[in-house]
């Protein structure tokens, strides 16, 4: 009998890399654990610089912080303390009123952390109707470690509200905020952390049913968020990092590193279950699977670089770390996975768990037999492609639709936090009290001279007319850095915590009262800041970014699915596919988040707005992922149709071989997603119920109904290359070219190279 052998066609590189790596698997596991130690150890000893303030965003709020910055200004951290009558007797004229106040003084005085107390009768930070003051003061040492230091200074306003229970006295200002942010911050992600590998563990011991094939892809995404941390030290001493590109470089790292695996593994483990030797199989997978990986990383760290355009540090920040975590996970998985595949051989089954698989194929199994699940389904689609078609693209559309009326901006604190932190309480008791008061406008005034009468005379003519114009209720502070020619208004704005109001309270400054004063007087500068002021020239920047941004994402994923798949076909339907995916997730976060459908849910009630970062972040963040699952699912079905089976066949044959990795690798990503969709902070919240959500739609309804549809009804033009375009170079040349009613003998194997 004559025997088969499998061969390649002009093996490309990660059929190369697969077959040197299981070759010289020792020489690769320790290159990698080299580079991994090297990442971490070079990372640590340059240390990592961190996003500063001016660079954060180019509009008024970047402007202001770069003055303070050049003046070599450090301001402290301010700190307020309320003291409120709780029923209508009493006040700032009752005899207690005042001891209390006396009273917190002193103790913040006694801790020695703080500086410049005020007294609300000095000051005149006294309400209208009598009934609050607010004490002020500063905190000693650096504003931005000021959080660190606070404790002490709560601790003694916490015991003087302890003496007086009749009495409101809450602390609220930079460092409190700051620490009870960082301590929310830190549990929520410290719990994601925690939870996020069991998630991920238990879902693929429950997909390979033992412990060693379990551990491998967690493994490796491990190594690889590990040696992106050390990366990123390293790169921010050229773009700057912060925590928060760091905790997505997380959460893609794990997502992206897991899944490449998967899809390596699954395939490895589906070829030795047809029958094929441990060689071929790792060498069908390199070829296959290997290339699917790289095209996907390829795509992903694309979509990233579009974060390079906005212009905003933060997110330029978590697109270069994102994009690193990316390209090492798929080294490691082209590279270090067949290295361990080949060096435990069977043994990759060990650990199994008898009740998860109890009967161990000892047949060979047809490799396109696939999931019984998704061929009942696909058979459905493939008999009606147009009803099918029209049916789940008009139920994505009606699910899109929500974010027509997307409404974005920055979270107050209440928003962020609802009412799970007791500083929230704090915020809005003196919002209420001294509207704009814990969030004011500051108008950073710098002159040749900031003491010379013209100057002085426009401060004191804004500090009347910010209260006249009815911008702000007053009073408006001013401090004086005479050395540095700088001096610094502090203005309460009308409308306090309802950014609305706040918003249109600061375009009256910056349009009317400023023009009128300050811009009447030569050589001074007065950009206005603020958190309201920093909410608007975010958005501004942002909606300016946007046009940029998609374009380059969309333009180079076409090109890549141009390249990869040979199809302009092929290239447009990936596209639109994406774009719909994209947009039942933005409509998911309106409906839950703005409108509060279904909030309760989720602990999302009376946010009301989208954060103003996440659209274009998920833009790019879906838009990369979601081509894992698609470049996975189409180049198995070209890889059918180039074996010579019908379009539909093919279609067929790719979907379901295809079912339980995208099953498993998305029940993994939506699992950990969703963990941070139960985090305390709303942003976070967000986040992850609007990737939870495009990644279970992108993974079912997309990969499972629609492009099959879409495939079915296209036919033969799935594969149209127009003659123009054939110059294209042909990078589908890793695919085994194994016939489908062939039957590999076990000394099928691939001859290695080099």
């Amino acid at each position: 009998m004559k025997k088969n052998r499998t061969t390649t066609r002009g093996r490309g590189f990660a059929a190369r890399a697969g077959a040197w790596s299981a070759s010289h698997r020792w020489s690769a596991l320790g290159v990698w654990l080299l580079f991994v130690v090297l990442a971490m150890g070079l990372g640590s000893a340059t240390g990592r610089v961190d996003v500063r303030q001016s660079s954060m965003l180019r509009g008024e709020t970047g402007q202001a912080a770069r003055i303070v910055e050049d003046a070599g200004i450090d301001e402290p951290a301010t700190e307020t303390v309320l003291v409120q009558a709780r029923s209508g007797r009493g006040g700032s004229r009752d005899p207690g009123f005042r001891a209390t106040v006396e009273q917190v003084m002193e103790a913040v005085r006694a801790t020695g952390a703080v500086t410049h107390v005020t007294s609300p009768y000095t000051t005149g930070t006294i309400s209208k109707d009598g009934r609050s003051a607010l004490v002020r003061f500063d905190m000693r040492g650096d504003a931005d470690t000021a959080g660190d230091r606070v404790t002490s200074v709560l601790k003694a306003v916490g015991k003087v509200r302890g003496d007086h229970p009749d009495l409101r006295v809450e602390e609220i200002g930079a460092a409190s905020m700051s620490k009870a942010y960082d301590d929310a911050y830190g549990r929520d992600f410290h719990r994601a952390e925690y939870s996020a590998v069991p998630v991920a563990l238990g879902i693929l011991l429950i997909a390979f049913g033992a412990v060693v094939a379990a551990l491998l892809p967690v493994a490796l995404a491990l190594t690889a968020i590990v040696a992106t941390m050390g990366l990123m030290g390293l790169v921010s001493h050229l773009q700057p990092m912060s925590d928060t590109a760091n905790s997505v470089m997380l959460l893609v790292g794990l997502a992206v590193g897991v899944d490449y695996c998967l899809f390596y593994l699954r395939r490895e483990r589906e070829e030795r279950e047809a029958g094929r030797d441990a060689g071929t199989a790792l060498m069908i997978a390199a070829a296959t699977s290997g290339r699917a990986v790289m095209v996907s990383g390829v795509t992903v760290c694309v979509a990233m670089a579009g974060l390079l355009f906005t212009g905003i540090a933060d997110f330029q920040a978590m697109g270069l770390a994102s994009l690193m975590v990316v390209a090492v996970a798929v080294v490691g998985s082209v590279t270090v996975l067949p290295a361990l595949l080949s060096l435990l051989g069977e043994r990759v089954e060990n650990g199994r768990v008898p009740f998860l698989h109890p009967e161990k194929r000892r047949t060979r199994r047809p490799v396109g037999e696939g999931s019984r699940v998704w061929r009942k389904v696909l058979g459905v689609v493939l008999a009606k492609p147009a009803v099918s078609l029209v049916a789940a693209a008009g139920a994505l559309f009606v699910i899109a639709s929500p974010a027509l009326g997307m409404k974005t901006q920055q979270l107050t604190l209440d928003q962020e936090f609802g009412d799970r932190l007791p500083i929230v309480a704090t915020y809005r008791h003196v919002n209420a009290a001294f509207p704009g008061g814990s969030e004011p406008a500051q108008v950073v005034v710098r002159a040749h001279d900031v003491a010379a009468p013209e100057v002085t005379a426009a401060i004191e003519d804004f500090r009347r007319r910010a209260v006249s114009s009815g911008a702000s209720g007053g009073p408006v502070d001013v401090v004086v850095h005479r050395e540095q020619n700088v001096a610094v208004l502090t203005v309460p704005l009308v409308g306090g915590s309802d950014l609305d109001e706040a918003g249109h309270s600061l375009d009256v400054l910056r349009d009317d009262v400023r023009p009128a004063t300050l811009g009447r007087t030569a050589g001074v500068e007065a950009p206005v800041t603020g958190q309201v002021a920093g909410s608007k020239d975010f958005n501004d920047q942002l909606a300016g970014s946007v046009a940029p941004v998609l374009a380059f994402v969309v333009v180079f994923a076409f090109l890549l699915m141009l390249l990869s798949f040979r199809s302009l076909t092929l290239a447009i339907t990936s596209i639109l596919l994406n774009l719909l995916s994209v947009g039942a997730a933005y409509g998911t976060l309106v409906a839950v988040f703005q409108h509060g459908w279904g909030a309760s849910l989720v602990g999302a009630e009376g946010v009301g707005a989208i954060v103003a970062w996440l659209p274009l972040f998920l833009f790019v963040i879906l838009f990369g992922l979601s081509m894992d699952y698609h470049v996975f699912v189409v180049s198995r079905i070209k890889e059918a149709r180039t074996r010579g089976l019908s379009t539909k066949d093919a279609i067929t044959r790719g979907v379901v071989t295809t079912a339980g990795v995208v099953t498993g690798a998305a029940a993994i990503m939506v699992a950990v997603f969703a963990i941070f969709g139960t985090l305390s902070m709303q942003s976070m919240k967000q986040m992850g119920v609007g990737l939870a959500a495009a990644v279970l739609i992108d993974a079912t309804v997309i990969r499972g109904v629609l492009l099959p549809a879409v495939m079915a009804l296209l036919g033969e033009r799935n594969w149209y290359l127009p003659r123009w375009l054939r110059w294209l170079p042909d990078l589908d040349h890793d695919v085994i070219a194994l016939a489908p009613d062939q039957e590999p003998s076990p000394d099928v194997a691939v001859p290695a190279r080099g």
